[in-house]
This record gives structure tokens, C-alpha cells and sequence, in this order.
């Protein structure tokens, strides 16, 4: 029996011994609502009781569910504790653990039907997915190597590595049909292979680099990161490799450092690793976290200590990249994704998602893809679903629809350069190609949804703004494109919008897209162009009417007191912070404009709707 194998059956002896485990989630989500504290009560508890042999306590990586944290599973029932705190750890333990009466207050209730789901396999969130990159979320200690050798974890380098065929793991990752998951969607295996090319013509050894902006990958199971980056250095001959990580990420950073140490000890990092005469180590990188820094060759110009600005790409950094040398980037996401390819097989991989790349593996989209679903949804959280879902089910089902029964209004996919998809698309595949065509990006990830409340000229507003500060400032298009599509949108929001801006917003933003220096310029006036797009309405009622449909942009309302519907309730009058509105109990109350500032507050606490908005 070899090592690996060793380890993976002491684990799962170890695991045997108990009668049940209680998962608890530690990711970032989760710990902002004090999980740590849920889990050091559950020990308490399950000492004062004697219940140590029998139950053990696993702190997990994020579930993804972030909207029901913290989080306790029991396994192997499988029974789903969300939104668990301090004090009601004691009725858990006594009522579940004690006298097999699971707690019913505190499982999950579908936010449609209203049943409550007992067992996480019930939930929509969990069983619409497909793990690949996190297939070990809630199941290992992600600050425990041993767990995830017990998942099959190092196998896959030991096996690559008893092989030797370097060229066959980058055949092997061509076939699969995997694309860059940060957000560019470059045939990863291709890229591996120019860069294996690259190093040996120029007869220089390649650094593997991992942009680990993504913070939750590494959080939850760090070491498939790692053994992702093995293999990828096996591939294309690298000795060194980095991990590139905002500064402010400490809790990431911690699991990281300690991986990193165990996998040292364990024999996965050094020199001779698993006696095979390969030679790898993995160094933190912490960066400042500038958006610009997504791009590739910024991010090595910061590595390197110089102004994160891009350069061009008429010499690719898989030619010269880090420190002008031969460098492989990828992202966290795909990294991860890497082991379960070599385990699996490329076939397998290729099966998942959409596209027929079996004449041509570089088009199509295969495998999952990792979304951060926010905004105004019901379940907000991290979900990974295989590539062709489409919007609807991924918002509907494992986003569980908009809350408080308002309306859908749009999606804005990819992060601030992504554009916004409106409710007429909601039926689309979410793919690379699909979502191009339909005028966003894959980008990060992000999904931000919006309900019927959201103004989509603010919408793009806001995001250009961000963009605006966050340009690199290198080239004019994006510098200077960026502050003028600013300047236009605020002024439509604020009623000073003018018929020629329609036009000149859209050519502006052709130009920047056609121009900049980098895709994260080029893909900046996105917001506006896809609100423009499928919103034109709402621009020419911000310009040619001067109003806001949906009330957000302050310039453009008003609000008064309807005489025939006020009951003189007060409770306008206590909200208002300007003391704007004036009126004795049970008789009509007034709103004077000059003091009012808009802030909508009357109009949102008013019971009988006596305050109008126009």
C-alpha cells in the first residue's frame, strides 16, 4: 500500500469511528456571522455532554449558500441546519443528537413553495449543481491535508508523474476544452502548450502563476489548487510557482500558508517530489488588489514591481512573461478544475456543457462554471453549474427568485464590465459564445441581479464610475472614453440629458471597445451599451420626459401627499430626517419640496400608499 493510500484509509477509519459528523461552515460568508462561535458552542456542548466519542465536529470550507450561514450539516443524514446561532446549538444537541428529533425551526423553507426542506440533497440550491472545481465543499477540512488525500487528493500528480509524458497531459487538457475561468476564456490547454514551446526554445525554465483573486476556491479546498499547479507545472517544465493574492484577503491567506506548509511536509512541494525527480515549490505573492491586475500582463508587471499597467499582446507572456520569461497563468477556478480532468479524463470533461469540440477543441464551452449570485435574490451565494444552464434556472431555481414579490428586471453577468441581460433572455444558455452574442462577458462570474426598483441609465452610471477610477490609465481610450461616458450618463441621471447623447454614448463606446489597449478597456463600456440595448426606453423617458421610471434618479422626482388618501397615520412624519413633512394626528399632512430631499422614505413607510411618487 502506497502513502497516499495509507493516509486515505486512516482518514476514513478515523471517520468510522464516529457515529455522525457535524459540518460546519467556515468559509468567509459564514464566519462573518459568527460561526466560529456557533462551532467552539457545539464543542462545549458536545463535551458537557460526553458526546465526544460519537459525534466530530469538521470545520468546512464554504457551502456556498451564504444567505442561509452559518451552516451546520449532519452527515451522514445529511440533515441542513441554516442561520444557526449561539443559543440554539444546546437545542441541536439535545434534541437532534440526544433524542433523534432533528429541529425542524431550523431547516430550510423554500421561499416558493413554502415546504420546508430537511435534508440538504432537498434543497434546489445544492441538487441544481454540478461540483467539479468545488467537489470537496462541506465534505473535508480545507486546513487538513490528510482529508483531501482521503477525497483521492495527489493522486493525480503521482500518477502524471509516473507516467512521463508531459505532452500528453497538455493533449489530454487540449481535448478537455477547458477555458480560462478568470474571465478571457483562452483555450487553457493551448495556452499550456505555447508556453512548454516557448521554454524550450528559448531554453528557459517557465514559472506557473495562479491569479488567485477568487478567494472562495482557496478557502474551501485549497490543495486542489495546488496539486492543479503541479500538474500544470509537470506539463510545461516549470520549477516555481506563485500564488497572486489581495493583501486583504488574511482569511484566505492563512489556509493557504498552512497548505502550502503541510504540502512541504507531506512531500508534495520541494525537491524529488514523490521520488521522481520533480522539482516544484509555490510562493504567496500579495498584490495591492487594483481591478486592472485582472489582466494578465498587469499582473505581472505587479509581480514584478513595477506599475500594474498592460501590455500588448503582440508577445504573449506565455513567451515572456514574469521577469520576461516563459509564465503560464490561470485562475484559481481552473486550477482547480485541473486534477479532475487527468482523473477523469478529457472525454468525460468535453461531455459537460455546450459546444461540439469534437472536430475542433478549442470552440465550444465545456465543463461548469462557478457563479457569485448577489443582488436581489432570495438564496445569494456561490454556485458552480455546468456550462449551457440557462439564466432562468440559475435565478429561479438556485437563486430562488426575486424576494418580497417584485419583479425581475435584469442581470448584469461578468463583474463591472459585464452587461445587463434583460427578462426577455432569461432562456438563454450561459456559455462563453452565448453570452458574448448577447453583449456581456463570462468574466469573473458575477451575476448581480436586479429587480423592477432598479434604474438600468443608473445601472450603467455606476458601473462606469468604478471603471473610471479603477482605468490604469495607460491609454486614452479607456482613460479619457471612460470620464466622458461618466459625465453624459450623470448628466441624463441628474435631467440634463440631451437628445445626440443616445448617439454619442453608443459611439463612444464602440470606439473604446475598438481601441483600448486591453480587453478590460475593451469590455468596459459594456453596461452601457447592453442597457442601451435592451433599456432604450428608459433613456428617452430620462431625456426626453425628464423622469425616472423607477425612481431612483433624485433630479428627476418628486413626491406629495395625496389629500383624498392621507389618514394622518404620522408615520411619515417621524421617518422624514429633514422634518420635510408637517401634520397633526388624524388630519392631512403636508411635504414641503424645498426642504424635501428625496430620499423616498415617506413614500416606503406610508401603510395606506398616500404618498405619491412622480
Amino acid at each position: 500500500m502506497t502513502h497516499l493510500e495509507t493516509i486515505e484509509q486512516k482518514v476514513q477509519e478515523e471517520f468510522k469511528q464516529y457515529k455522525e459528523m457535524l459540518m460546519i461552515c467556515t468559509g468567509t460568508g459564514c464566519v462573518t456571522v459568527k460561526s466560529f462561535n456557533v462551532r467552539d458552542k457545539l464543542s462545549e456542548e458536545i463535551k458537557a455532554k460526553g458526546l465526544e466519542k460519537d459525534y466530530l465536529i469538521v470545520p468546512t470550507g464554504c457551502y456556498g449558500f451564504c444567505a442561509a450561514g452559518p451552516i451546520i450539516v449532519v452527515q451522514p443524514e445529511g440533515i441542513f441546519y441554516q442561520k444557526v446561532k449561539e443559543e440554539d446549538v444546546k437545542e441541536i444537541v439535545e434534541e437532534h443528537l440526544i433524542n433523534g428529533k432533528p429541529v425542524e425551526r431550523l431547516m430550510y423553507r423554500d421561499p416558493v413553495s413554502g415546504e420546508i426542506n430537511e435534508k440538504i440533497e432537498d434543497i434546489k440550491f445544492f441538487t441544481k449543481q454540478k461540483l467539479i472545481a468545488l467537489r470537496n465543499k462541506g465534505l473535508i477540512d480545507p486546513e487538513n491535508i490528510e482529508h483531501y488525500i482521503s477525497r483521492g487528493g495527489y493522486r493525480e500528480i503521482r500518477k502524471i508523474l509516473e507516467e512521463n509524458n508531459p505532452e500528453g497531459v497538455i493533449n489530454e487538457i487540449i481535448a478537455s476544452g477547458i477555458r480560462g475561468r478568470g474571465g478571457g476564456g483562452f483555450p487553457t490547454g493551448v495556452k499550456w502548450q505555447l508556453c512548454r514551446k516557448a521554454a524550450i526554445e528559448k531554453k528557459e525554465t517557465p514559472t506557473v502563476i495562479c491569479n488567485g483573486l477568487d478567494r472562495t476556491v482557496i478557502e474551501t479546498d485549497p490543495h486542489s489548487v495546488i496539486e492543479g499547479m503541479m500538474i500544470g507545472a509537470f506539463a510545461t517544465g516549470a520549477q516555481e510557482g506563485f500564488i497572486y493574492i489581495r493583501k486583504e484577503f488574511a482569511f484566505a491567506i492563512k489556509r493557504l500558508e498552512k497548505a502550502l506548509a503541510q504540502a512541504r511536509k507531506y512531500g508534495f512541494l520541494g525537491d524529488n517530489i514523490l521520488n521522481k525527480n520533480f522539482k516544484f515549490d509555490i510562493n504567496i505573492h500579495l498584490s495591492a488588489g487594483a481591478f486592472v491586475c485582472g489582466e494578465s500582463s498587469a499582473l505581472m508587471a505587479s509581480m514584478s514591481g513595477r506599475v500594474a499597467e498592460p501590455k500588448s499582446k503582440y508577445i504573449h507572456n506565455v513567451e515572456r512573461g514574469f521577469r520576461d520569461k516563459p509564465a503560464l497563468l490561470n485562475n484559481v477556478e481552473t486550477w482547480a478544475n485541473i486534477p479532475v480532468i487527468i482523473e477523469k479524463g478529457a472525454k468525460w470533461f468535453a461531455s459537460i456543457g455546450t459546444g461540439d469540440i469534437s472536430d475542433n477543441p478549442l470552440k465550444g464551452s465545456s465543463g461548469t462554471k462557478i457563479f457569485s449570485l448577489t443582488g436581489k435574490l432570495n438564496n445569494t451565494g456561490l454556485a458552480e453549474v455546468p456550462m449551457g444552464t440557462t439564466l432562468r434556472e440559475i435565478i429561479y431555481d438556485i437563486g430562488g427568485g426575486i424576494p418580497g414579490g417584485k419583479k425581475f428586471k435584469a442581470v448584469q453577468i461578468g463583474g463591472p464590465s459585464g452587461g445587463c441581460i434583460p427578462e426577455s433572455l432569461l432562456d438563454i444558455k450561459v456559455d462563453f459564445d452565448t453570452l458574448t452574442e448577447a453583449g456581456t462577458i463570462m468574466g469573473s462570474g458575477n451575476m448581480v441581479v436586479m429587480d423592477e426598483t432598479a434604474c438600468m441609465v443608473d445601472v450603467a452610471r455606476y458601473f462606469v464610475n468604478f471603471l473610471k477610477d479603477e482605468s490604469c490609465g495607460k491609454c486614452t481610450p479607456c482613460r479619457e472614453g471612460l470620464y466622458a461616458l461618466n459625465n453624459i450618463l450623470t448628466g441624463i441621471c441628474n435631467g440634463e440629458g440631451k437628445e445626440e447623447d443616445m448617439k454619442f454614448l453608443e459611439e463612444l463606446s464602440e470606439t473604446i471597445q475598438e481601441t483600448s489597449f486591453c480587453q478590460l478597456g475593451a469590455t468596459s463600456p459594456n453596461p452601457v451599451l447592453s442597457t442601451i440595448r435592451y433599456f432604450r426606453d428608459e433613456y428617452e423617458k430620462h431625456i426626453r420626459e425628464k423622469k425616472c421610471p423607477a425612481g431612483v434618479c433624485k433630479a428627476l422626482i418628486s413626491y406629495s401627499i395625496l389629500e383624498d388618501k392621507c389618514i394622518g397615520c404620522t408615520m411619515c412624519a417621524k421617518k422624514c430626517p429633514v422634518n420635510a413633512i408637517t401634520g397633526e394626528n388624524k388630519k392631512v399632512h403636508v411635504l414641503d419640496k424645498i426642504k424635501c430631499i428625496k430620499c423616498g422614505i415617506c413614500y416606503d413607510v406610508c401603510p395606506v400608499d398616500a404618498v405619491e411618487r412622480i
